[in-house]
């Protein structure tokens, strides 16, 4: 009997713990689907809805007409959703990427680098992913269309692998155009930058953001780059799209109106580039073989504004390179010394020794001080200063002539005598750094020895090689020199003699010294741009700008959002008087008068240069171990034409003939007659006003109103 009893206790208890479990069970239940059922809800909602940034499509860059440089187009781009791939086990991941890889032609193992997120081990620089991880990345840009079909339509094949189009930038080249190193390019942007951006709270760009890296493309990047905008999908457990959930527009960028002329730009490298190849074909008597002509740069530029019309530099590059990513070899070559280095500016980063061009502005230096207007000094086949002969390079010998003549035939002699004028009136003491020097003096005043301040990053300094850059030099580099003469490990014997005489003595600036500077010559070096503005100062009356690509920031809507006014950031501390005379001066250098010839006579005698009032100088400057650098130098009251090659010779011998037919593109010139109506830009002049933006998106040139 009490074990009955026993039983139906232990069965009462077994009953009383089985109901208990089941009424927490139904307990949680309920909470889970009716207390918390919402927010459960949401959070499963959550993961299969994701946010993918939407890249916005950034702004035009167009020249002065309205013509584009720089516009977009669509471009496929297959992406992998590494959520997807991390679902499925290993061998099927090398499957997948190996077949991705196939069909992308990108290598399996950089498709890996990509995926990783910048930050993790294993991440490469510049390689990584650094944008949201709900989205997928990209791992081949601009494939074919039949490629993305391929993986669009075999969605089992390629699970998790997106195809979809995007915007990429797009180069139009009207009239053949490159201008590659003023419009730049786009890389995607850095680990560095967009945690800058987010400290700055700038929205305006993300993980999945390119941004610009040179060129006006850089200067301009905030501008041109617009605002992303965001799309939520919704997504099945494989990761394929089954449809929108909302989304946040986006805003295209603005368009750049530059100040750069097509049809003028189109010139300018035609003419430049035909200089080199010709060159390269003509043979030097000096060094024995053909001109290596390895480089050249070439701008024009409003005078009265200092906006640039056109610039080209050689060697260049195609700036589509950059568009869907470089590879490591087109890098290599951008940076190839064996390529003469295309990534580098020649106009704006290059610096070369000036030669002749030099001799204006030691002029204005000059007369603004006590050499007047009449002085009159002995142009002589050479000079003996010191134990050195200095020799007339490009002149003959033509006895005592004044400034203007010896602008005009470019008599070395006759500025070496004004070199050492100042030097015995000044700085006799060689050792002393704080002597005066008007000519050096000049050479600041004109803007030369610091930055233009050029809305192109990345602009070189140059350098006026006076008494206080030497000093300075001379500081820095004692130990180097002394130690490479005191251990005798110089490579040549030019090298050799230079340590040792610049160990014992490298902060006197002698009499020599004063000599080579007054030519061009020596320590000094200048970019093409910077002699440019120099060159306008001479025509507008002193007055530097800082030059400028950029002329207004328009909305896409064809509003005016910003005007980028000429900037003036100096003006020439030198007389009126000594301006007005070498102004006058170097109209010279283009004619014939009676007992010689100016040194761009030959190649502008049948010139109208009667209606086209053209000032000039040439410049051959000589480098050691290197041929002679070729410079013509030009300008009237509306423009600045200035050329520059490499190891390429004379000046007007070389680079003449093509400044020439870019002065006659300018005014419409045939032979002597000058014909607007032919001219590269309608009414000979640059226009004032901007393009007309119209609503159906179209661009028209500007209208003959004038700017405010």
């Amino acid at each position: 009997m009490s074990q009955q009893r026993t039983g139906r206790m232990r069965l009462l208890v077994i009953q009383a713990v089985v109901f208990s479990l089941f009424a927490t069970l139904f307990v949680r239940l309920y909470y889970l689907q009716v207390v918390g059922g919402e927010e459960y809800h949401a959070q499963a909602t959550s993961q299969s809805v994701r946010e993918v940034v939407v890249q916005p499509q950034r702004g035009l860059i167009v020249d002065d007409m309205g013509r584009p440089l720089v516009a977009n187009r669509t471009s496929w781009v297959v992406s992998i959703d590494r959520t997807v791939l991390g679902k499925l086990d290993e061998h099927q991941q090398k499957v997948l990427l190996e077949r991705v890889a196939g069909v992308v032609d990108v290598p399996a193992h950089r498709i890996r680098a990509l995926l990783v997120t910048c930050g993790e081990d294993g991440s490469e620089p510049g390689v990584c992913w650094n944008g949201s991880p709900y989205q997928p990345v990209p791992v081949a840009e601009d494939v074919k269309k039949s490629v993305a079909l391929r993986v669009l339509e075999q969605p089992e094949d390629f699970p998790g692998v997106v195809a979809e189009q995007q915007s990429v930038r797009a180069y139009p080249q009207p009239y053949g155009i490159n201008l590659a190193h003023v419009l730049g390019y786009l890389s995607p942007i850095t680990e560095d930058e967009l945690d800058r951006a987010e400290k700055d709270d700038d929205t305006s760009v993300n993980g999945a953001s390119s941004v610009g890296r040179a060129g006006i493309e850089k200067e301009y990047d905030r501008w041109l780059r617009g605002m992303p905008g965001y799309k939520s999908v919704a997504v099945d457990s494989m990761g394929r799209v089954l449809g929108d959930d909302g989304e946040v527009a986006g805003e295209p960028g603005n368009t750049l109106v530059t100040s750069i002329d097509a049809k003028v730009q189109g010139t300018v490298e035609r003419e430049l580039a035909d200089t080199i190849a010709t060159a390269r074909a003509q043979y030097d008597p000096v060094t024995h073989k053909n001109y290596v002509a390895d480089s050249g740069a070439a701008v024009v530029m409003e005078a009265k504004t200092g906006r640039i019309v056109a610039m080209a530099s050689q060697p260049t590059y195609d700036p589509s390179e950059w568009v869907g990513g470089i590879t490591k070899k087109q890098l290599a070559r951008l940076y190839s010394a064996k390529a003469d280095n295309p990534l580098l500016s020649r106009a704006t980063q290059g610096q070369f020794a000036p030669g002749s061009t030099w001799k204006p502005f030691m002029s204005t230096g000059a007369l603004s001080d006590d050499l007047g207007p009449d002085t009159r000094l002995g142009c002589t086949s050479g000079l003996q200063i010191g134990n050195r002969w200095f020799k007339n390079y490009e002149s003959e010998s033509y006895g005592d002539i004044s400034f203007a003549e010896a602008l005009n035939v470019s008599c070395d002699t006759f500025f070496y005598r004004v070199g050492l004028h100042f030097w015995q009136k000044y700085g006799s003491d060689p050792a002393n750094s704080k002597a005066k020097d008007p000519l050096a003096a000049a050479a600041h005043t004109f803007g030369f020895g610091a930055k233009t301040g050029i809305d192109i990053p990345g602009e070189a300094s140059g350098r006026v090689g006076d008494r206080v850059w030497r000093a300075s030099y001379y500081s820095s580099m004692k130990d180097f020199y002394c130690t490479m003469d005191r251990d005798g490990t110089a490579k040549t014997a030019f090298l050799k003699l230079f340590a040792h005489e610049f160990c014992l003595e490298g902060n006197y600036f002698r009499q020599g010294d004063s000599a080579n500077f007054t030519i061009g010559q020596g320590d000094t070096i200048v970019t093409p741009i910077q002699l440019a503005r120099a060159y306008a100062a001479l025509s507008n009356g002193g007055t530097l700008y800082a030059p400028r690509v950029g002329k207004a920031v328009v909305g896409p809507d064809g509003t005016l959002i910003k005007k980028i006014p000429p900037k003036v950031v100096g003006h020439a501390k030198v007389s009126k008087q000594a301006i007005d005379y070498v102004d006058n001066a170097l109209l010279g250098t283009l004619k014939s008068d009676g007992a010689w010839n100016g040194t761009l006579a030959w190649k502008f005698g049948d010139f109208p240069l009667d209606s086209v009032h053209l000032r000039g100088k040439t410049g051959s400057a000589e480098v050691e171990g290197k041929q002679s650098t070729s410079w013509v130098a030009t300008y009237d009251e509306n423009y600045v034409v200035v050329m520059m090659v490499t190891q390429a010779g004379t000046g007007s011998g070389t680079s003449g003939p093509a400044v020439r037919k870019i002065w006659e593109s300018l005014y419409g010139i045939d032979g002597m007659t000058v014909n607007p109506k032919h001219a590269a830009i309608p009414g000979t002049t640059p226009p004032a006003g901007l393009p007309t933006f119209m609503r159906d998106g179209s661009i028209l040139p500007p209208t003959a109103a004038k700017e405010d």
